[in-house]
């Protein structure tokens, strides 16, 4: 069994108190691996380190920060295969899914805040012939960094790239139900000379480190990713402390496709962005609506999709669907097509477990991708985020109906529409609330733009230009001129 440790002042070490977790391979329900289970002085360390750190690491030149971060990318890149199977593990993810999507973007987002710090711009005002006013930002301090565990490496990445190439030093807390791949980063972020303190890494229970680093006083900034309701208490802790807040949260996506659709493309998409890592993607469209005259079609084409996935060893390079991340999550997920059937629905596919898998992960917790019908806009199952391997059907007959189903729910993430129509493409995606909407595409992700949600799906914003402002202070300097030279 391997052995978690914490990344602390440069240092990896275990944890103060010397207790443990077990790590489950989610596909064999087996520990694979022990984590700290850390606490309060895990996380006072960290902070401490980080503080030691911040004057000179804010003063390094950002092309120095940029160097050390292009070599960090340069590193994930060159251990690929090794993170990926890591993930894989960890997670429960097809290893092939790991592979092409999550170590790549990684990769990317520190190649990405790497390169933008060189060309920020700074902003200027003249003030008639009175005054020059110009915008300084500059690092906050202390980040404190909270990921999930359904993207355990490209979602930690995406608060630490940005937060470090910004000249702010970080304590990130990764999800203790994966904590491999953050494990992983911290040995190479020690071996491309990250120096000690800038970046600390603190494995445990949201309860014990989380709770710690969201009520550290010497801790100014907080970005989290998971859950509404952990959102809101994270929230609660921060608002007496004056801290700057990010929150990116839950998510009840609709996926609304029009009778003019590309049907070949939204089916294939629809079905990808239904069951892609088991459901388990916050940005997963759990709620097709489709117009009348096409939805039997979508709906028989959908199942067949669904029922043709691998399930699998996510360790197989054939497998297209592993196995859900935790035994609770799989409770979860039983629970609402449980819920679903005593509201009345139609389970078109799946509803339980695969009754064929290797022997390797025959104890493993898995769920077939299940397709819903028959259920009201205002059922528990499309109002309430399962993030499973679940989605529900229905059909609209008018385009006003379809946007208010899609506006129903107390969720605002992201969105999908599919249709030929270029101006009901614009007239859509303007009255859906939503972060992100996409038209004929599903996690097409550009860098640059801003990312986040409404409503119960968070507040704040990450992404390029935007990432860069949470992660900075502006100071407005303002200079009377002309000025005496004595």
């Amino acid at each position: 069994m391997q052995t978690i440790l914490n990344y602390i002042d440069g240092e990896l070490r275990e944890p103060n108190a010397g207790e443990w977790l077990d790590s489950i391979e989610p596909a064999t329900a087996t520990p694979y691996a022990r984590v700290p289970d850390s606490d309060n002085s895990d996380v006072a360390a960290a902070v401490d380190a980080a503080k030691r750190a911040f004057p000179s690491w804010s003063r390094t030149p950002a092309a120095e920060r940029s160097r050390i971060l292009l070599d960090i990318a340069a590193r994930i890149d060159d251990q690929r295969e090794a993170l990926a199977r890591a993930e894989s593990i960890d997670n429960g993810k097809p290893i092939s899914l790991a592979r092409t999507v999550d170590v790549p973007r990684a990769a990317a987002n520190f190649r990405f805040f790497a390169t933008a710090i060189l060309h920020t711009e700074s902003e200027s005002h003249r003030t008639d012939d009175v005054a020059i006013n110009y915008t300084l930002r500059q690092p906050r301090g202390v980040a404190g960094l909270i990921s999930p565990w359904n993207l355990p490496l490209y979602l930690f990445t995406w608060k630490v790239a940005p937060a470090l190439a910004t000249g702010n030093t970080a304590v990130a807390k990764p999800s203790e139900v994966t904590p491999m791949t953050a494990y992983l980063l911290s040995e190479i972020c020690r071996d491309a000379g990250l120096p000690p303190g800038v970046l600390n890494v603190v494995h445990g229970l949201g309860p014990k480190v989380g709770e710690a680093m969201t009520l550290h006083p010497d801790v100014p900034t907080l970005s989290f990713t998971g859950g509404t309701a952990t959102g809101a208490r994270i929230g609660q802790n921060a608002a007496p402390l004056f801290k700057k807040l990010s929150l990116e949260l839950g998510g009840k996506n609709p996926n609304l496709v029009f009778a003019d659709a590309d049907l070949d493309d939204a089916i294939e998409t629809s079905i990808r962005s239904s069951f892609a890592n088991q459901g388990q993607i916050c940005l997963c469209g759990s709620r097709i609506l489709v117009e009348r005259p096409i939805y039997a079609e979508f709906v028989r084409r959908l199942v067949e999709g669904a029922n043709a996935l691998r399930i699998g060893d996510p360790l197989d390079d054939d497998t297209g669907f592993g196995a859900l991340v935790s035994a609770p999550q799989l409770d979860k997920v039983k629970q609402y097509v449980d819920i679903a059937r005593e509201e009345g629905a139609t389970i078109e596919c799946g509803g339980d477990a695969p009754t064929s898998l290797p022997d390797r992960v025959k104890s493993g917790y898995f769920f077939r991708p299940t397709v819903i019908s028959g259920l009201g806009p205002t059922s528990r199952v499309n109002q309430e985020e399962i993030f499973g391997p679940v989605v529900t059907v229905a059909p609209f007959d008018r385009e006003d109906e379809a946007i208010d189903i899609a506006n129903s729910t107390a969720y605002g993430l992201s969105s999908t529409v599919w249709t030929q129509n270029l101006s009901r493409a614009h007239r859509v995606a303007d009255r859906l609330a939503a972060g992100t909407v996409w038209v004929n595409t599903w996690m097409l992700r550009d860098l640059r733009v801003p990312f986040g949600g409404t409503r119960q799906s968070g507040v704040g914003r990450e992404g390029g230009e935007e990432a860069l402002r949470f992660f900075t202070e502006p100071k407005n300097v303002c200079i009377q001129y002309p000025l005496s030279d004595s």
